[in-house]
């Protein structure tokens, strides 16, 4: 197990109001606003990215690196696969080995895979909806239809319909798409729903593929459980996508690893990744995710605190401004999942309004499914004066609709 350079250290004391312009360097959240929004002023706060530096120690292990100044084909050293074995284990109790780790530039991409390779055209995957909008994308341009098993929402709480779930499969369904810390709702899935989950899927025979992209990203009071974690059967039943994307916000250097304990599946995914020649690492993504596995736990725990600072704002501005709307509180991810279905507006109205009169991006609930219809999707992992904008155009355009 790695143990972190600066672990039960005091080290640095992070600035998460720090405000930091980010127009001019290429940023799809930023800079393009105007392209996707159509609004130059538009304040974003939609993609899953963080207007915060990610940790110092990675900052300065990149600086290092770029120093060299050759920046060729990169390999993945014994350092990447121990700070990631020893990342699992430190935050999640999550004992793996180094040869399940294989590579993909992304979750999306890898997901993409998975479905071309381990189901058949016009087979189905299930999907719990609301969910993470690429999801569908995925299985419909590879020609697999989606079964959906809807959440069930109850006195402001998303569970899982288990019913639902076992009369929507038939011999065609062959695979789930499990969202684990769930986006956008923010559940934790516990592991007794994991594993009521898990053996209708070992019953059936469908392949469990757990994207836990935001599963560092859990508040306090709750406890991700990998899937794969769970049993020897589970894990031989699945595959584990995972990134320190979200958790240190590094998306643009293209790291994922997948993690894969079945050795014909893992041999299988790793052979389409190599046949598609994505197989390279990005010189700079190697770095980054080492400095952040082995040196990243005090700056996550400090953005964990201040996110729930965020979300205690967030929800006494909601409150206070339009208490119309309702917070379904997150116990995982900087997204908050905000109910407006008491404005009594149409989505597409919600988002005319949001967009066009408040000035502010969210993501808006209908591209999660239907489902999401009458909802939205806010990012607060940003610092609380841009939140506090944020929630102000937000409320003021709702009250002046809706007065």
């Amino acid at each position: 197990m790695v143990i972190p350079k600066n672990f039960g250290g005091i080290g640095v004391k992070y600035n998460f109001d720090e405000s930091i312009n980010r127009l001019q360097t290429n940023s799809i959240k930023w800079d393009e606003v105007e392209n996707l929004f159509g609004d130059k002023e538009m304040l974003p706060m939609w993609v899953a990215d963080m207007d915060f530096k990610s940790p110092k120690p990675v900052i300065d292990a990149l600086i290092k690196r770029a120093e060299h100044g050759i920046y060729g084909y990169t390999t993945r050293p014994d350092a990447y696969y121990d700070a990631t074995v020893g990342w699992m284990k430190r935050r999640h109790n999550w004992t793996i080995e180094k040869d399940w780790i294989t590579f993909c530039p992304g979750v999306v991409p890898a997901l993409h895979i998975i479905v071309q390779n381990f189901t058949n055209p016009g087979d189905k995957i299930l999907i719990q909806p609301p969910v993470y909008y690429p999801f569908m994308s995925v299985i419909e341009k590879n020609g697999r239809e989606i079964a959906y098993n809807p959440l069930q929402f109850e006195n402001g709480r998303y569970t899982m319909d288990f019913d639902d779930l076992e009369k929507k499969i038939d011999p065609s369904v062959k695979m789930i798409i499990l969202s684990n810390p769930h986006n956008p709702v923010g559940r934790v899935w516990t592991k007794d729903e994991l594993s009521k989950l898990g053996e209708i899927c070992l019953k059936h025979n469908i392949l469990v593929v757990s994207d836990e992209i935001h599963f560092d990203l859990v508040y306090k009071g709750n406890v991700h459980t990998p899937f794969a974690a769970i049993s020897d059967e589970f894990a031989e039943n699945s595959i584990t996508c995972t990134a320190p994307s979200k958790t240190f916000n590094l998306a643009g250097l293209k790291t994922s690893n997948i993690i894969i304990p079945n050795k014909e599946y893992r041999e299988k995914f790793t052979k389409a990744v190599e046949d598609a020649f994505i197989s390279m690492t990005n010189t700079f993504g190697v770095t980054a995710l080492i400095a952040a596995y082995e040196e990243g736990d005090e700056w996550l725990d400090q953005l964990m605190d201040y996110l729930q600072e965020n979300l205690n704002f967030l929800k006494e501005y909601i409150q206070t401004h339009v208490p119309e709307v309702k917070v379904i509180e997150p116990e995982a991810t900087y997204l908050v999942w905000l109910d407006c279905r008491q404005l009594g507006l149409e989505a597409k109205e919600l988002e005319h309004v949001i967009q066009k009169q408040g000035k502010v991006a969210f993501d808006e609930g209908y591209i999660f499914g239907k489902e999401g219809e009458g909802f939205t999707r806010i990012n607060i992992a940003c610092p609380r004066a841009l939140l506090e904008e944020g929630l102000k155009r937000f409320s003021q355009a709702v009250k002046q609709k809706i007065k």
